[in-house]
Order: C-alpha cells, then structure tokens, then sequence
C-alpha cells in the first residue's frame, strides 16, 4: 500500500489521473513571498467557459426556490448572517472574495482563525453538517462561476492568510508551497479532483498535490468526469465523509 505522509493513497477512480509520487512538495527554505500576477502563465482548457456558463445559468434559475429554503434554515437556527465570506486566491493570483452558506457558528474566523474543517469541528451548526454533506453551502459560488472568477472544476480557492503544516510540523503560508505559482495558472473551481478523490479531512498538502496533478492533465472530458462525479456525491450527502466518496 502506497503511504505519502502518514496518508494512504485512497482507492483508483476509474479515468481519473492517479498520483504519481514523483511532485515534490518541500517547503524551499526562504521561499518568496506570493508570485507577481504577471509571471503566472495563465491558461484556459477550450470550451470549458461554454460548459461554466451554460450550466452555471442553469443552475442559478432552477436552484432560486432552494436558496431561499436554506436562508431561512439558517436563520431560524441563531439568527446570525445567512452567507459567510472569506478572501481567497483567484486565478493568476488575484484574490477574490468568496460566499458561501454559512455552516459554521457566526464569526469563526475572528474568534478560532482560519482553519480547515475537521471531522466532529465543533464551529459546524446542526443545519451547517447538513449543508456541507450535499455539499449545499458551496451554492452562491455559482455566482463567481457566471461571473468568471471560478469555474465548475478546478483547484479549490485557498484562503488568502491561511497558515498550513509542512512534512515537518512547520507552520508556513501557502505561498511558500511549490508549485504555488502553477496552481494559480487556471481558475479555481466548485469541484476539484481533490475534493472528488481524497477523504474531507485528509492533510490540505495531499490536497494541494491533487491540485498540481489536476493543472497538468486537465482537459475538458475530465472536467464532465468531475462534474458528474460531483453531482453524485452530493445526490448521496458524501462529502464529509472519511473514506471513498465514490
């Protein structure tokens, strides 16, 4: 059995790109500081603004009945704000804002940090757990999608200021990762290999090499795999699941 980490290699998905052991994720030692916007090579898969806006468009008109169920949940559980922000890295480095359903308690970010979910995390709400298993919180980013901040599939939007583990207990910023700059080269997405593959709770580094793998074997015919995949899972209430989603 493959370990990476202390993580092991979840089971193969049929047609999606495996993880070879060859992408190096060390920490350089005094790495520079975010990429300038203008030395990212930014790169777009053909037709997959087509699918993003027509599926977008079609997604907004028909969910309109759900949001309004969801606000309302929210709001009857403890009155605080309906949708919840957060500033995060856009393609080619520009940092985008970011909404989404809130499903943690009202301003978690002020009083814990930024900090990824967790398996049991106490800041989720009763009405937050059942959100974020159909995957349901995600939902307003359909508007950045149409917009063209993000896309359906891509990297997942890491947080602007997120502090993360490196292979050596280190705390470090994102933008002293490699491979950074290459992440940043395309939009990122609702839906990502990552999050399709890989349990919810496993190291955001194994994550991120997901990442590097999706950028470099994209193409649009694993973009539908992803979106189908994704629609599945959220059918089923799998995303916070631990083990194989699919």
């Amino acid at each position: 059995m493959y370990i990476d980490h202390g993580f092991a290699r979840p089971n193969e998905v049929p047609g999606l790109p495996s993880e070879p052991p060859s992408v190096n994720l060390r920490v350089r030692p005094g790495a520079e500081p975010p990429t300038p916007e203008g030395s990212i090579a930014l790169t777009e898969t053909p037709g997959k603004r087509a699918v993003d806006l027509l599926l977008g468009g079609t997604m907004l008109l028909l969910s309109a009945p759900v949001w309004a169920l969801i606000a309302l949940a929210i709001k009857l559980e403890d009155r605080g704000p309906v949708f919840y922000h957060q500033d995060r890295y856009g393609r080619g480095g520009r940092v985008i804002r970011i909404l989404k359903f809130r499903s943690m308690v009202a301003d978690s970010d002020q009083k814990y940090g930024i900090l990824q979910a967790r398996d049991g995390d106490l800041r989720i709400t009763r009405v937050g757990r059942l959100l974020r298993g159909c995957g349901l919180d995600e939902l307003p980013q359909i508007l950045a999608i149409v917009k063209g901040d993000m896309s359906f599939v891509g990297p997942r939007p890491l947080a602007a200021g997120e502090i993360v583990e490196d292979a050596h207990g280190r705390r470090i910023p994102w933008e002293t990762m490699p491979g950074f700059a290459e992440r940043l080269g395309v939009r990122p997405g609702l839906t990502s290999l990552a999050t399709v593959r890989l349990p919810k709770d496993v190291h955001p580094r194994r994550k991120f090499r997901y990442d590097l793998i999706y950028v470099r074997h994209r193409s649009l015919g694993l973009d539908l795999k992803l979106i189908l995949l994704s629609f599945l899972i959220s059918f089923t209430g799998r995303w916070e699941r631990r083990g194989r989603k699919v």
